[in-house]
């Protein structure tokens, strides 16, 4: 089967008013360019890392203007989207760092918390501490598009291969990973993380991401990328906001399984 997949790269700012305009003007250009499932990274809603802020623009996960504007856009326009992180608190006022599905009928379909969080402290004395802000997820999620299964990531969850092995295990071909990696990681691993991922497990990967100098000053890397099972990278867009666009073939997936039968000996 073939379909058009798109990633929305985004520098997202700490207003959820602007941030969701951005993402509604790029999506009906996916539509328009015939993209059947669009993605945007993480943070999409909201870039900050002040659980204050968070918490007080943060609305309900069940009462949410954000994931109402999608979910109607959605319906209008009849394609499938990956809200591909967003805080999301529960009635005990928890921050959940959040990847929504929703399906081309404007639904919610399935939804996956980030299970493992960003704390790091990098060599250029950046330092991230994300478990004092968001509770960590307790599964793996995996669901069925028209296409084939998605298994559902975020961000930091990239570094832990295992993971990435259970997803596939469990039938998925196609992996999400929408991120906001910093600059200075990024540079170093991005590109070769996520082509790692794709030819371990022979599946494509999905990875919209943040860009540019966000308004707390935090740098992200974009490079948003769409790869294929083989690794080759099928689109990219370096730097800037915009959208990327690629032709997935399931077909390919499955030829390159029979070539290559790694995944039925681990």
């Amino acid at each position: 089967m073939k379909f058009k997949a798109a990633c929305i790269q985004l520098c997202s700012s700490n207003n959820v008013d602007d941030n969701l305009s951005k993402i509604l003007n790029f999506s009906k250009q996916a539509v328009e360019n015939n993209s059947e499932f669009i993605m945007t990274p993480e943070n999409c809603s909201l870039f900050s890392l002040d659980k204050d802020e968070l918490l007080n623009k943060t609305e309900d996960y069940k009462n949410n203007k954000f994931i109402f504007s999608i979910c109607d856009f959605v319906k209008k326009n009849k394609v499938w989207f990956l809200i591909g992180g967003m805080p999301v608190k529960d009635k005990e006022n928890k921050l959940f760092n959040r990847s929504i599905l929703i399906d081309k009928n404007g639904k919610i379909v399935n939804f996956y918390d980030k299970i493992h969080m960003f704390d790091v402290k990098l060599p250029n004395g950046e330092v991230y501490e994300e478990s004092k802000k968001f509770e960590p997820g307790k599964a793996i999620k995996t669901h069925n598009l028209p296409w084939g299964k998605l298994g559902l990531t975020i961000c930091y969850d990239l570094r832990f291969p295992l993971m990435y092995r259970k997803l596939t295990k469990d039938g998925a071909i196609f992996i999400s990973v929408p991120s906001a990696f910093t600059k200075n990681t990024g540079e170093r691993h991005w590109h070769i993380l996520l082509r790692a991922r794709a030819i371990e497990n022979i599946c494509y990967i999905f990875a919209p991401a943040q860009t540019g100098r966000h308004p707390n000053e935090r740098q992200t890397y974009g490079h948003s990328l769409i790869v294929s099972p083989d690794g080759e990278i099928l689109s990219e867009k370096k730097s800037g906001e915009g959208i990327i666009i690629a032709d997935i073939d399931t077909d390919h997936i499955s030829k390159l399984r029979s070539q290559i039968p790694s995944l039925e000996k681990d």
